[in-house]
């Protein structure tokens, strides 16, 4: 067995979840690692969205790394005390041409997957019965996070490990070929010499490769969300996804999807205009988090547009049957955007590897992403005489 101090190291620049998600591969890899990041906690995409892993309501590769995924996030539960739920996901037809997306869906969808009718739609809810949705998907597998406290618990994980380290509140300021022959991460506390070092600054990547984010198109998305009071008693219940999400999640998309498009451009282009994606996700303290919109930028201006937030709310409301709901915290996301690419991933120095989710799916297939690029590390670089992480 080869000692500790012998195991290869891997250093990673970015403690929100795709950074923790290489580092926790590494650590069950049997590598050292240690974890850079410039604020003192996470406080970008990993915490600003919805902790919704909808692995079922992806396609292609993001479907396949969503599944990888899920597996992952229940050991991290179990092993880091990472606030997550097997929640399902509900996706709600509230008009004739979003019920035919999901009878779409249902021919590709998950096996254990169901239609639910307009009633059962609306006791999944705790709805009035005055008040019924068409229909809905009951998706059950995907999984809800707490994503105020899931990031810190993992780097809390990673940081107590016996072979890991997380340093908040150090800079990167350049990434580069070692004199040794490995890697060396320039910091604001000092150099840190690794073996291989992957690079998950999300938005940020530019700042550091400014070339690679220029050839991956990486820009920044804009997104502003909303926590409130659930207006009556939920329970704790499935991510609830409704028209809007059906246009932007690749399960859905079919002649169905599209003819649900042309009639929201004809009846509700106000939706359209702002990339809307009305949804929710129920937390443990009976609050939910709603959102969200989305515009695209060089550079995302730090400005809210109350008009975009009240067109969410409005929606979200007509959903849950309330004349309003009660707002408790606004805030902006901001998350990595490509038309390009939807995941980055490049060398740009020999044993470096950065890598980016440009979809705005970092919790959904990130862990996944992480343990996929360990992997794939040249053979002589692995550490595998290393017991893997317990």
């Amino acid at each position: 067995m080869t000692p500790i101090a012998s195991a290869p190291r891997i250093a990673v620049v970015g403690a929100g979840i795709v950074g923790l998600a290489h580092a926790v591969a590494a650590l069950d890899a049997g590598y050292r690692v240690t974890v850079v990041e410039q604020d003192s906690a996470a406080v970008l995409a990993s915490v600003r969205n919805f902790g919704h892993v909808g692995a079922s309501v992806q396609a292609g590769e993001l479907r396949e790394l969503a599944e990888e995924s899920l597996p992952i996030w229940h050991s991290l539960v179990e092993r880091a005390g990472v606030e997550a739920r097997r929640s399902g996901t509900l996706v709600v037809a509230r008009s004739a041409a979003e019920e035919a997306v999901l009878h779409e869906l249902m021919g590709r969808a998950p096996e254990r997957a169901r239609l639910l009718s307009g009633a059962e739609t609306g006791d999944a809810l705790r709805l009035d019965p005055s008040v019924r949705p068409r229909a809905a998907a009951l998706l059950p597998d995907d999984i809800t996070a707490n994503p105020r406290t899931t990031v810190a618990r993992i780097a809390a994980w990673v940081d107590a490990h016996e072979r890991g380290e997380v340093r908040f509140g150090t800079t990167v300021h350049a990434v580069e070929t070692g004199a040794r022959g490995g890697v060396e991460v320039v910091t604001s506390r000092g150099a840190l010499e690794a073996d291989h070092v992957v690079v998950a600054a999300g938005h940020l990547l530019g700042r550091l490769f400014p070339e690679v984010a220029e050839r991956g198109g990486v820009r920044e998305c804009a997104l502003q969300m909303v926590r409130v009071r659930a207006p009556h008693a939920m329970g704790l219940g499935p991510a609830v996804l409704t028209g809007t999400s059906m246009l932007r999640y690749g399960a859905f998309e079919g002649p169905a999807a599209e003819a649900l498009r042309a009639e929201l451009a004809r009846d509700r282009p106000e939706l359209l205009e702002i990339d809307a994606n009305v949804m929710l996700t129920q937390q443990d303290d009976g609050t939910l988090l709603v959102g969200d919109s989305h515009a695209t930028h060089d550079t995302a201006p730090p400005f809210l547009d109350e008009r975009w937030s009240q067109l969410l709310l409005d929606e979200a409301a007509a959903l849950l049957g309330a004349r309003r709901l009660e707002v408790l915290e606004r805030w902006q996301g901001v998350y990595a955007a490509s038309d390009r690419r939807r995941i980055l991933r490049e060398s740009p120095v020999p044993g470096v590897t950065a890598v980016s989710v440009t979809t705005g799916t970092g919790m959904t297939v990130g862990l996944a992403l992480g343990a996929r690029t360990i992997a794939a590390l040249p053979a002589a670089g692995r550490a595998s005489a290393v017991p893997p992480a317990g």
